[in-house]
C-alpha cells in the first residue's frame, strides 16, 4: 500500500506559509482590532516606527500595498491622529509620512504586545529554529525580489485590501 500523497494546501509552499502566518497573526489580530485598527494599519505604522518620512510608494511597496489603497488608510490613520504628512525635505512638491506622538505611544504600546505575541505562538520552537525559519524566509524573500529584478518584472502586488488574504 503506497504513501497517499499531501493535498495541496499541506504541501505547497504557498499555501504552508500563508496557512502559517495567518496562525500567526491571528491571535494579534484581536488586539489591535481592539484598538480601532485594521491589520494594514497595522503594518503602516510598524513600518513608520522604524523610520519616518516615507513617500505612500515607499510606505506602499513596505506593506505590500498597491498605492491608492494606502493613500486612502493614511487620510484615515491622519484624522485618527496617528499619521501626518509633512513637505519633504529634499522636494518639498513630495510628501513624507510621519507618526504623531500619539501614534508613535500607541506603536511602541503595540510592538510590545506583537513581540509578546509572537514569542508564546513560537515557543513551541527552540531560539534556533525560530533564527533558522527567519533566515531562510528573508532569503526566499531576496530571492523573489531578485528573480522579478532579472526577468524586469515588477510582479503582482498583494492587495492587502482585500480582507479575504489579509495576512501580517
Amino acid at each position: 500500500m503506497g504513501r497517499r500523497p499531501l493535498r495541496f494546501v499541506d504541501d505547497a509552499l504557498s499555501s504552508l506559509l500563508t496557512r502559517a502566518a495567518y496562525n500567526l497573526s491571528l491571535p494579534f489580530m484581536t488586539t489591535i482590532e481592539k484598538h480601532g485598527m485594521s491589520s494594514t494599519e497595522w503594518r503602516i505604522m510598524a513600518t513608520l516606527s522604524e523610520g519616518d518620512g516615507l513617500t505612500i510608494g515607499q510606505l506602499a511597496d513596505s506593506v505590500m500595498a498597491k498605492q491608492p489603497t494606502v493613500s486612502k488608510i493614511i487620510d484615515r490613520m491622519t484624522k485618527a491622529g496617528w499619521v501626518q504628512r509633512l513637505p519633504g525635505k529634499i522636494d518639498k512638491r513630495h510628501t513624507t509620512l510621519h507618526t504623531t506622538k500619539h501614534g508613535k505611544e500607541l506603536v511602541q504600546h503595540l510592538l510590545q504586545l506583537h513581540h509578546q505575541t509572537e514569542a508564546r505562538v513560537l515557543q513551541q520552537f527552540s531560539t534556533e529554529e525560530t533564527m533558522e525559519l527567519k533566515a531562510i524566509l528573508r532569503r526566499l524573500i531576496a530571492g523573489k525580489t531578485e528573480s522579478a529584478e532579472h526577468q524586469g518584472s515588477v510582479g503582482t502586488r498583494f492587495d492587502s485590501s482585500d480582507k479575504r488574504s489579509d495576512v501580517n
